[in-house]
Parts: C-alpha cells; structure tokens; sequence
C-alpha cells in the first residue's frame, strides 16, 4: 500500500537512520538518502550494510540544490542529518543543524513541493540539567554547573535559590533551556519544524531522543559516547575511565525503538507540530552501563574514575516517554539486548587502528572542553 510513498532520509547512511530505512522499506515504502559520508563516520565511502534497494544521493545539507535534487518526488521526509560533538565549533553546529534545517523548508516552502510530513531528530540535551525537586522550593530549573564547583568534584546541582541538595526528575516535553552549541543547534531546529512548519502548513514533528545504541553505532566518532568508547577500552584491555565519579543518571534506548519512533511519528497527524521524548524508559548510573558491557563480553572490569569532567555535560539525564506512548509507541528492547546487539556487530568490525593509545588521548581532551 506504501509503494508510491517515498521518504526521504536525510544522514541516512548513518546509525539511526540506516535503521529507519530498513524499517521503512519492510514496510513497504521507498526510500532515498541524502548523506556527505562525512570522514568522521563514513570515510567518503557508502556503507556495505546499505541495503541495495535505497536510492542513494551523494550531499550536503548546507546547499539548497543538493536538497531540491533530493527532495525530487518525494512525500515524506526524516531528517537526521546533524553535526554532533562536544567540541566548541559554532559555526559547524548552525552551519549544519540549523542552516541545514533552514534550508529544507525554504526549498519545500518556495518551490511548494507536496510534503505531507516533517520529523526531525531533536535530542535529550535540548533540556540541559532538566528538572529538579527541592524541599523548600519545589520544582526547580538549574543552570549550567559552575567550573569552580566541578573543580573541586562537587557534581552534584544545588537548588539555585537555597543551594540545598536536590533531586532529578524526567524530562518532560513542556520544558527546554539548551545550555551548549549543539543543544541550541538542536532546539532551532524544533522551532524552525514545529513553527514555522505550522505556519506554512507542512506537518511537523519533532523527536527528543535519549542515548541510543545498538549496531551500526560508529565506532570512529567520539560522540558515539561510553558504550562505544568502554568497549574499546574493555576489548584492548585498558582501564575504563568514567568522567566525573561515574554516578552520572541516563537513559537508553534502542535504535530499533528510534526507527519505530520515527515511523510512527511519520504516519500519524496526532504527532503534527508537537514534540515526543523517545527514551528507553529506565535508568542506570554510567558504571552501571561500564559493568553491563564487561559482564556481557567476558571481562574483567578495571574501573578508573580520575575526576575529568566535560564542561557543558549534564549530570543526570532520563526521558519521561508517556506522551508518545499515547500515540501508540513504547520501548521493546532492553539495555541488556542493546548492549548485546552492539557487541556482536562490533566484533565483527576492524578494531586494529582503534585499538590503541589513541583511544585514552581522546578521553583527556575531550575533559578539557
């Protein structure tokens, strides 16, 4: 029923979005993929886990022809294209993410191409430090923690009225108050889909996704995070370094429970010029996630927590996911088979060149940003 309903996914050659291309094609869509195959996942090359049925593009976001050439007879769009990185490189995170998302819609809006839904990949990071419970205060909204602070290995926030201890609460879609380049980059996006698109009547919609795993995850780039980057560690037999003491709160979800997410937000009008978290609905603390990697592949665990931190980086971080719920979705895999997924598939990658003294430098930089 779906054959002549394209979508277009944009950063589709990547982690998530190859995923939601397979799903999309067993369902009966066609897809095309617009992708740079940037360096710092794809050197140049398409990857051989592409299946052979998607019609691929060669592009930048950056240019309105790549995106014209792209959206040529197309219905749908799932736009995953993004600059990610803790780095501080403006330019790269507005350049990509929101002159990236600007253009899209100028070239839909201009030349009134027949696009009857928008989802954008949002991020969990769009909610900085998140929501907090004081005694005295109640619900409380804290900024950016203070270098002085994080110097001296106070991680923990304090109430910003009575610097009193406090506890985390979910994120909730009501609130936002992005805090680094990428989180800003990443809620201008939102805007520009969720406001504009209402106001030139493209249905929109934007999803917040909390860590995801699973195979495909690029084992090159950094911002793959601690699952990518204590498996290295664990498979050369180095140390695992935590940042901060490694008691930090996340959530994770499958990248098979993003896909549906974005199918799902593809085809229903309930989802048009809202917002949706998509997490994996439980937390664990990041040694935790350090002794569930270890234990699955059959390893000693020696845990090092030197106190590095990353400025920016927020301490506790979960998804409340009652509101796509309604909608009809819910998270299926566990952190165990996340884990274990992304395990098999790695193994069966080159890991010679990863697997060196590299892997600790990238840790040391990336605590002094």
């Amino acid at each position: 029923m779906n054959k002549n309903k394209k979508v277009l996914i944009s950063g589709g050659a990547g982690f998530i979005g190859s995923h939601t291309a397979d799903l999309l094609l067993h369902k009966g869509y066609r897809v095309r993929i617009l992708d740079n195959l940037s360096s710092k996942t794809h050197n140049g090359t398409w990857p051989s886990y592409l299946d052979r049925r998607i019609e691929k593009i060669k592009g930048d976001v950056r240019h309105k022809k790549h995106w014209l050439k792209a959206l040529k007879g197309v219905s749908y769009v799932i736009h995953l294209a993004a600059w990610m990185d803790m780095q501080p490189e403006l330019s790269q995170f507005f350049s990509i993410n929101t002159l990236g998302t600007s253009n899209l819609y100028e070239v839909i809006i201009t030349r009134k191409l027949p696009i009857k839904k928008i989802v954008i990949a949002s991020s969990q990071f769009v909610y900085g430090q998140g929501r907090w419970q004081c005694s005295k205060h109640g619900i409380v909204f804290p900024k950016t923690r203070p270098e002085s602070r994080l110097k001296k290995g106070q991680w923990d926030l304090i109430c910003p009225f009575c610097h009193k201890h406090i506890k985390p609460l979910p994120h909730l879609e009501t609130h936002q108050d992005p805090q680094n380049p990428y989180s800003i980059s990443k809620y201008t996006q939102e805007l520009i889909g969720l406001n504009l698109g209402q106001l030139y009547q493209i249905p929109s919609t934007a999803l917040r996704y909390s860590i995801v795993h699973g195979p495909r995850q690029s084992l090159k780039n950094a911002y793959s995070g601690a699952l990518r980057q204590f498996f290295l560690w664990l498979s050369s037999g180095q140390p695992v370094n935590c940042y901060e003491d490694g008691q930090q709160l996340r959530d994770f979800v499958s990248v098979f429970d993003v896909a549906n997410a974005n199918l799902i937000a593809l085809k229903s009008k309930k989802t048009n010029y809202q917002v949706f978290n998509v997490g994996g609905d439980k937390r664990y603390t990041v040694i935790k996630l350090a002794q569930m990697i270890a234990q699955i592949m059959g390893k000693k665990l020696n845990l090092n927590k030197p106190g590095l931190y990353r400025a920016g980086d927020t301490r506790h971080s979960f998804s409340d996911t009652k509101k796509l719920k309604k909608i009809g979705w819910s998270p299926e895999y566990t952190e165990e088979q996340n884990i274990s997924q992304f395990i098999q598939w790695a193994q069966k990658q080159n890991l010679t060149k990863l697997l060196s003294n590299k892997i600790g430098k990238q840790f040391k930089k990336a605590s002094s940003t």
